[in-house]
């Protein structure tokens, strides 16, 4: 009987323990948003400013690429190679002026918000004056663009309609977060999403030890009723 009691009360305690773990984040939440990228030389780098600090030389080769992602290790790039030469073929250089290669990717319809859909990607190459910012150069190329009162960067060519760096939940749907970043904006958010990856948090193990402690304790009790 001793032995019996305590088997059914560890067994109560692992099935307490298999509950807190099944509550805890399946996935980690993402955010909906303009991501800005620089040409490394070989590939696409997430930029580590927004586009508005950004001043590139002539020559340079600027990506935006609208995806949902938890933070700037697993953002989507633009689809598009940063090639100045094929992007600038048509536009010669001119004395006083630069020449920025932008890439424009809205992304794939399962990244656009409810009821809106992704136009193509395309290249432009702007002509601006040598001070002008990467964003000065996509104002150029790509209006009307929209930005939220924080510097930012929510829709290029008028994409998407409404919304600003969301958070994104499993199923596709977004809720309003605080302050969301990517490198499009000067802001400080999506890369701030990252890390939680859906493994149990610190407030999960936690919940386990709690648990853990009260079925020690209902054993020492059934121990001591028998005793």
């Amino acid at each position: 009987m001793r032995r019996a009691g305590r088997a059914t009360a560890l067994l109560v305690v692992l099935g307490a323990v298999l509950a807190v773990l099944g509550a805890g984040p399946a996935q980690a939440a993402g955010y909906r948003y303009w991501s800005f990228w620089e040409d490394s030389g070989s590939g696409w780098t997430y930029a580590t400013q927004g586009p508005s600090l950004v001043r590139p030389d002539d020559g340079a080769v600027e990506g935006f690429r609208f995806s949902v992602s938890e933070d700037s290790q697993d953002a989507a790039k633009p689809r598009r190679a940063p090639d100045f030469a094929k992007i600038c073929a048509g536009t010669p250089a001119e004395d006083g002026t630069k020449r920025i290669a932008l890439v424009i990717d809205p992304g794939t319809a399962a990244d656009a918000p409810a009821g809106e859909t992704p136009p193509a990607p395309r290249t432009a190459c702007a002509r601006v004056s040598p001070d002008a910012s990467a964003a000065e150069a996509l104002a150029a190329v790509a209006k009307p663009l929209r930005y939220s009162g924080d510097a930012m960067l929510c829709a290029i060519t008028g994409y998407p309609a409404s919304g600003c760096g969301e958070q994104v939940s499993g199923d596709g749907h977004g809720t309003p977060a605080p302050s969301p970043t990517g490198s499009a904006s000067a802001s400080s958010a999506a890369g701030g999403s990252g890390g939680s990856g859906g493994s149990p948090s610190a407030g999960v193990f936690v919940g386990i030890g709690a648990v853990l402690l009260l079925g020690v304790a209902a054993v020492v009790r059934a121990r001591r009723r028998r005793g």
